[in-house]
């Protein structure tokens, strides 16, 4: 069967998270998205499995759903043309920071379980270590080989990906604290990184530059921090539906089991370019280099963001790919496309309830952006709506791209294309 999954995400025993990061919520704004697996979150925390034990019941093979009288609860919060069966896969986030080679790395990665025991296990495994109870997403003074090891050791199905990969500050291949290739990080247990989470800061042909990561899978995760966030992006599958299929079909990354990633535009991201924020120095490579990486109002250094990595580590130019590159699919989320159309902020009441009433109309945000007809957009919710989703689709957007922990912005028209196709009374239909 066809699905979509979000595998990185968090829940509220994480820091700088919400509150409502709790199963019920998950799994309604699970089907508001369009998203049919998602990652726990935080499966490393005592509290968190507490929750699991207390509110998710065994499904397919290494999968969770909501309990029948909780899911009885969330359907009637959810329009009947999004409802969807929602799993959960055992999955969390671990930080990493540690002395190797003479530097000070700090790396995160996602970790996957198969079963209640494993969990178990691996907490336990982890308790001697250091605080796991602390933060959702642990703090470990553990290398990423020694973490790995620990992740195989626990359960011959468990499995760990590295997180965002080309973030600065906590990565992989961050400027700030990662590596320069894998094998350095994780030694003779490299053959068992099969895949790299790319982050919101980069897509698949940034990616693709690097030939030496050609043989692992890219998948892209919303690293939620709130429900609302889910499905920014995601992974599309085409397989059955349990724990062991969906890592056959990544191991494999052959095209027919796994069918690329929904993403970002990385310019969106908070880390593409290089730059200073309090400053307001934002600059591409080049400029970077010009300056000795010392930012030119202040003299100190300037954050390298992800584009610059990807430079620094590419042995391919931008126009040539590999020949087995998976497919990919760049939107904007909806409520951002809506805050642009109305000139309000996309978490204004304006923007939810037009939200709301598309979804209600033709199902999940993940439908809208990608498969409902132009013209059935056009009709209900005017011109605008409807030139906007077209633009995204063809990847006619205007970019402006984050830099230092600054998000960018993505925008479909300039003021005079918006006025121009905004017909009188138009904005208004959802008022």
């Amino acid at each position: 069967m066809r699905f979509t999954a979000d595998l990185h995400i968090h829940s509220h025993f994480s820091r700088a998270t919400s509150k409502s990061l709790n199963f019920e919520q998950l799994t309604r704004w699970a089907q508001l998205k369009g998203i049919h697996v998602i990652g726990t979150g935080d499966v490393s925390h005592p509290g968190w499995l507490a929750e699991i034990k207390q509110k998710l019941d065994p499904a397919e093979e290494g999968l969770f759903q909501l309990k029948p009288e909780l899911a009885r609860a969330v359907e009637d919060e959810v329009f009947p043309v999004c409802r969807n069966p929602v799993r959960f896969l055992l999955a969390g986030e671990i930080s990493n920071i540690y002395k190797k080679n003479g530097k000070v790395r700090k790396v995160h990665h996602v970790v996957f379980m198969p079963s209640l025991l494993a969990a178990e296990k691996f907490q336990a495994s982890l308790e001697k270590i250091g605080n796991i109870r602390s933060d959702g997403r642990p703090i470990l003074g553990l290398s990423s080989h020694d973490l790995l090891e620990t992740v195989l050791e626990t359960d011959p199905q468990a499995c760990l990906i590295p997180a965002h990969v080309w973030t600065p500050w906590f990565a992989l291949f961050g400027s700030k604290s990662g590596y320069d290739d894998i094998e350095e990080c994780f030694e003779d247990l490299t053959p068992h990184i099969f895949a790299l989470e790319t982050g919101l800061s980069s897509d698949p042909p940034m990616n693709w530059r690097v030939p030496a990561i050609d043989q692992y899978t890219l998948v892209s995760n919303s690293d939620a921090h709130s429900p609302e966030k889910l499905a920014r992006e995601a992974n599309l599958f085409d397989t059955e539906l349990s724990y062991p299929a969906i890592f056959e079909a990544l191991r494999a990354n052959d095209g027919k089991t796994f069918l690329g990633t929904i993403e970002f535009f990385p310019e969106e991201g908070k880390y593409h370019l290089d730059g200073h924020r309090k400053c307001g120095v934002r600059w591409k490579p080049a400029m970077t280099l010009e300056h000795n990486g010392l930012c030119s109002a202040c003299g100190r250094p300037v954050t390298v963001g992800v584009m610059h990595r990807v430079e620094l580590l590419a042995g391919r130019p931008e126009s040539e790919y590999p020949s087995d590159r998976q497919p990919f699919h760049s939107l904007i989320p909806l409520p951002e496309v809506l805050g642009e159309i109305y000139q309000v902020g996309p978490a204004s009441k304006r923007v939810r309830q037009a939200y709301m009433q598309l979804l209600a109309e033709f199902g999940p945000e993940l439908t809208i952006l990608r498969q409902t007809n132009i013209e059935d957009l056009e009709r209900s919710g005017g011109k605008l709506l409807a030139e906007a989703i077209a633009r995204m689709r063809q990847g006619h957007v205007r970019l402006d791209a984050g830099y230092d922990g600054e998000f960018g912005v993505i925008k479909l028209f300039d003021e005079a294309e918006r006025h121009a196709l905004a017909n009188p009374g138009q904005l208004d239909l959802f008022e």
